[in-house]
């Protein structure tokens, strides 16, 4: 089980930088630019079939799960959109093309972002982790809106009930999310 480390006690009420990183469907995202509820759920990376896991990744508090965190958004896609989310999307540091499988394979109606660059990460003082030579981003979620961060979740015990937590969290906001 992650432990709240407080690295993402800051994030609640920033902006979100002016930038833009690239996305699976092929644009280029400016968080900041965009209107209305966006929902960002950050992730370290997802695996692939073909390719093996790092050594003891089962073993890293809030590694495992990224698959299941993104089919599980996959599935309350709707119920997001119906509770007045206009955007959803995955985050990671992976780079388009590795990203780009993981949408096929997985089948998500949501395009993933790359901050491959850790531009991002490094704008909002992100939490990370190292891992085989690789800087990954913890796993935390943000409720974003009209570009200012309103709402984080982190850590994110659960990933394949992160969705639902999303989804609750926004019905108790009643008529204003």
């Amino acid at each position: 089980m992650p432990v709240d480390d407080g690295g993402a006690d800051h994030l609640t009420g920033m902006a979100m930088p002016l930038l833009t990183l690239p996305a699976t469907d092929g644009q280029e995202v400016d968080f900041a630019a965009l209107t209305g509820l966006v929902v960002i759920y950050a992730y370290p990376k997802t695996g692939r079939p073909d390719v093996p896991a790092p050594a003891d990744w089962h073993m890293i508090p809030g590694a495992k799960g990224c698959t299941p965190q993104s089919c599980a958004f996959r599935d309350h896609h709707a119920d997001l959109r119906a509770l007045g989310v206009d955007h959803v999307f995955g985050l990671s540091t992976q780079d388009t093309d590795w990203q780009r499988e993981a949408v096929a394979r997985m089948h998500l109606p949501f395009a993933l972002v790359s901050d491959a660059g850790l531009r991002l990460a490094n704008a909002l003082n992100l939490p990370r982790m190292e891992v085989a030579g690789e800087t990954l981003l913890r796993r935390l979620t943000l409720i974003v809106r009209n570009g200012v961060i309103e709402r984080h979740f982190y850590p994110v015990f659960l990933p394949e009930a992160n969705a639902g937590e999303v989804c609750d969290w926004l019905r108790a906001q009643g008529s204003d999310a």
